[in-house]
């Protein structure tokens, strides 16, 4: 907190230079952590993605110098507690130097009813939008559909963007808003739904809105039809022979172990914000590897069985 009991906050493009306060030089290193967010990336830069590249990137073209490299240390070594995300706010607890964690706070500008209305209209002229996204991948030239509306999907401008944090260093953004801002990027990695989110467009609400009545539902089939029901057709056979055929036996073939170790879960994709010192899938790899080899042997003593 500052010494008149406020918060600092900081818009783009605004920068403040460093004003040490008495007792927190800048050396002071951050209390050990426990439990705390992880960043994926180990070195180098953060967000493998196109898009959280560009959120990144928006932190890292204010020349913050060594307050960046301190928020990728902190983000990196485990620093932020919690994050939780809502429409136009995230909010973080992150553990510096001193005993009580500091509060962090990313307002991002909500679009207005009319605003998501008229960005609604300009997506649903491309079908492949709604597609794309569900596949866990931002179009490529989503932002030239945001343009065309008159709007921007990251923050541009000066109120876009909005920070604050408890912690006594005066400038902003300072080295716990960093390391927030930059696990945000990488989870923007994992889910492209998020950015929309912060601009107050909810998932639901975006599919929805790119629904054409009639047309191509997201899930990629016909509005109104069953999931996995064929098409309809003039006269209604194809679909009364979907729905009353026969089952046809099932016969297995010869059954052999995965190639790859949790294959399943790496197709899940990443966590969010996981909190350990390896990933998920090499903290559960040693299970999937014996649940694998342990159902391969019930069925190989099943099929001895059935053959004795």
């Amino acid at each position: 907190m500052r010494k008149d009991g406020g918060t600092h906050e900081w818009s783009i493009p605004a920068r403040r230079a460093w004003d040490p306060r008495p007792g927190f030089p800048p050396t002071s290193g951050p209390r050990a952590a426990k439990a705390g967010i992880r960043a994926y990336s180990r070195r180098g830069g953060f967000a493998q993605s196109w898009w959280g590249r560009r959120w990144v990137a928006v932190l890292d073209g204010l020349g913050l110098g060594g307050r960046l490299n301190r928020g990728r240390a902190y983000a990196r070594r485990g620093q932020v507690l919690d994050i939780e995300v809502a429409p136009g706010r995230v909010t973080a607890t992150v553990q510096g130097s001193r005993p009580d964690p500091y509060r962090v706070r990313l307002d991002v500008r909500t679009l207005a009813a009319a605003e998501r209305s008229r960005l609604a209209s300009t997506l649903r002229g491309q079908a492949r939008f709604a597609a794309l996204l569900l596949a866990g991948t931002m179009p490529d030239d989503v932002e030239a559909a945001f343009r065309d509306a008159g709007l921007t999907l990251f923050p541009e401008r000066r109120g876009d963007l909005r920070t604050a944090c408890s912690c006594p260093d005066a400038a902003n953004p300072c080295k716990h808003v960093a390391a927030v801002y930059y696990l945000l990027g990488e989870e923007l990695d994992r889910d492209p739904f998020l950015l929309f989110r912060l601009r107050g467009l909810e998932r639901d609400d975006l599919l929805r809105r790119l629904r054409r009545p009639g047309g191509v539902a997201p899930h990629g089939r016909l509005a109104g039809t069953k999931a996995g029901a064929p098409s309809r057709n003039a006269d209604g056979a194809e679909l009364r022979r979907f729905w009353h055929r026969d089952v046809p036996p099932v016969e297995f073939g010869a059954v052999t172990g995965a190639a790859g170790s949790a294959a399943q879960l790496k197709r899940l994709g990443r966590f969010p914000f996981w909190r350990g010192a390896v990933t998920l899938d090499e903290v559960l790899a040693p299970t999937y590897a014996a649940a694998r080899s342990r159902a391969l042997d019930v069925y190989a003593g099943a099929l001895a069985s059935s053959r004795g």
